[in-house]
């Protein structure tokens, strides 16, 4: 009797990280409509154009009403990147929510996300050990660097990010004050959420790197038809 053969991703993973891959693509491009309406951040509670902003992206608005220095408004697109943005959300939260059970369940990420051994005493020790060091070959295994840097984008980032767009909402502002509050206000969340943004957005450009340098095309049929081990 021949070895058993075993998917290098699961059908599951597979299935939500297409998943999240689609409702993350959406959710960038809503939210760069979104941003355009008021490319301006604030600390606190409240902020507007009377407002001395945090700091300013320098790009023209999709509103007259936003002083960016421009002689010109770019098409207003708020109202469905408002609402792609909401559906999108939701869309990612129950995504993630069937990851994170189904993982726990099976214990994918004790297997393939956190080193084996590793406690948090050494996770700094090993991080400058492995900075730089065992790079991609390929393998079905992620190196200790990896696998530190994913599981911390799962447990830690992108909750942030969730949490802190959820502090955005009238709604949840006004059932759950204290999500708000302890963010530092409405305002201060909007921009706590551009920044998490913005290091996912990196994460993902490296991720792609990091793929390509593997073998994009063997990697890319891994994650479509879950090739083997």
């Amino acid at each position: 009797m021949g070895p058993v053969n075993t998917p290098r991703h699961n059908g599951w993973v597979r299935a939500t990280h297409w998943l999240t891959v689609v409702g993350f693509f959406a959710l960038l491009v809503s939210g760069l409509e979104i941003l355009v309406s008021h490319p301006r951040f604030y600390w606190g509670e409240a902020g507007n154009v009377l407002t001395k902003p945090l700091f300013i992206i320098p790009i023209p608005a999709s509103r007259d009403t936003v002083p960016t220095g421009y002689n010109f408004v770019l098409p207003d697109q708020n109202g469905w990147s408002r609402y792609l943005h909401f559906e999108a959300a939701w869309a990612l939260v129950l995504t993630g929510l069937f990851y994170v059970i189904a993982g726990l369940v099976s214990n994918h990420f004790r297997e393939n996300l956190w080193p084996s051994g590793l406690s948090w005493q050494a996770v700094t020790s090993v991080i400058r050990k492995h900075l730089g060091r065992e790079t991609l070959t390929g393998s079905a295994s992620y190196n200790v660097l990896q696998r530190l840097t994913y599981f911390a984008v799962v447990f830690l980032v992108i909750p942030l990010t969730i949490w802190t767009g959820l502090a955005m909402s009238p709604a949840i502002a006004s059932v759950f004050p204290e999500a708000v509050i302890v963010l530092g206000g409405q305002q201060s969340a909007r921009t706590l959420h551009f920044f998490l943004t913005i290091f996912l957005v990196a994460f993902v450009i490296l991720h792609v790197a990091m793929v390509y340098i593997a073998g994009f095309r063997k990697t890319i049929l891994a994650m479509i038809k879950g090739d083997i081990k």
